[in-house]
């Protein structure tokens, strides 16, 4: 399906899935000191070859705290009618290896259309979630999420800094976007060298499955096409801040054809 001669997988705002791995995981690499620290990372997004957009993410640290904020905008042929940007961002505290979300908001615009999505957390579960404007459901038609859905999630943005000390995959990581809860199931598929732009690391290379929870209307083609793929990866590398690691590629199969998300500056 295309939309207004729009790529289809740039028509709508995307499923959870491929917003958050067009978006929301592409968090810069941050540095934990006393001193405020920041960091910016640039990356490029193509539809079978085709770019469709680009992302940049700017990481702030000041003391045991942090702030990433993104911004995501269409480009090439995905922005000959419509122009599509998002801007997102996720404060919290920075626990030893990991990164503690408070609060993560996204708003996403299409055209004169904006959708915001509001989210706060303490300690991995979601204490309020607002949608604006609220959003007209069928309810027959939808999967509630329920107050057990909302319960040691990570956001899309520090959910997949994954911590050092330990294997990064295979591991099961619970995300809430604002709107729907998703598992991510990674599994290992050995190590790559990766190049692009300004960055030439190695990567692990996880594949991931898309299991959707809640949040989700019945019956969605590309939901349905996400959960059922096989091909989906995403490559991590190890960054030069904190003992983490971040992706810095993700390619994902859809029903237009392979996306790929990779890092073009990446502090790895």
């Amino acid at each position: 399906m295309q939309t207004n001669g729009h790529p289809g997988f740039m028509a709508k705002r995307p499923t959870a899935l491929a917003a958050f791995l067009s978006l929301g995981f592409l968090c810069a690499p941050v540095a934990a000191h006393a001193e405020q620290l920041l960091s910016s990372t640039d990356y490029s997004i193509t539809l079978a070859g085709i770019p469709i957009a680009k992302a940049t993410f700017r990481t702030e640290i000041t003391d045991q705290t942090y702030t990433i904020l993104g911004r995501f905008n269409s480009s090439g042929v995905a922005n000959l009618v419509t122009d599509i940007t998002a801007q997102t961002v996720v404060a919290g505290q920075v626990q030893e290896n990991r990164l503690d979300a408070r609060s993560y908001k996204l708003v996403y615009r299409k055209g004169k259309k904006v959708e915001t999505f509001d989210v706060q957390m303490r300690n991995g579960n979601v204490t309020r979630s607002e949608i604006s404007p609220e959003p007209k459901r069928r309810p027959k038609e939808w999967v509630p999420v329920t107050e057990a859905d909302l319960k040691s999630v990570f956001d899309p943005l520090s959910g997949l800094m994954i911590p050092a000390d330990g294997p990064v995959c295979p591991r099961t990581v619970p995300v809430f976007d604002g709107e729907s809860r998703m598992d991510l199931v990674l599994s290992p598929k050995g190590t790559q060298q990766f190049r692009k732009g300004d960055v030439d690391i190695e990567a692990i290379v996880c594949s991931v499955r898309y299991v959707p929870r809640a949040g989700y209307k019945k019956g969605r083609t590309d939901i349905e096409h996400l959960a059922k793929s096989t091909g989906m990866e995403i490559w991590f590398a190890k960054t030069d801040s904190l003992p983490l690691y971040a992706p810095v590629r993700a390619r994902i199969p859809t029903r237009y054809g392979p996306v790929d998300v990779a890092a073009i500056k990446f502090d790895g």
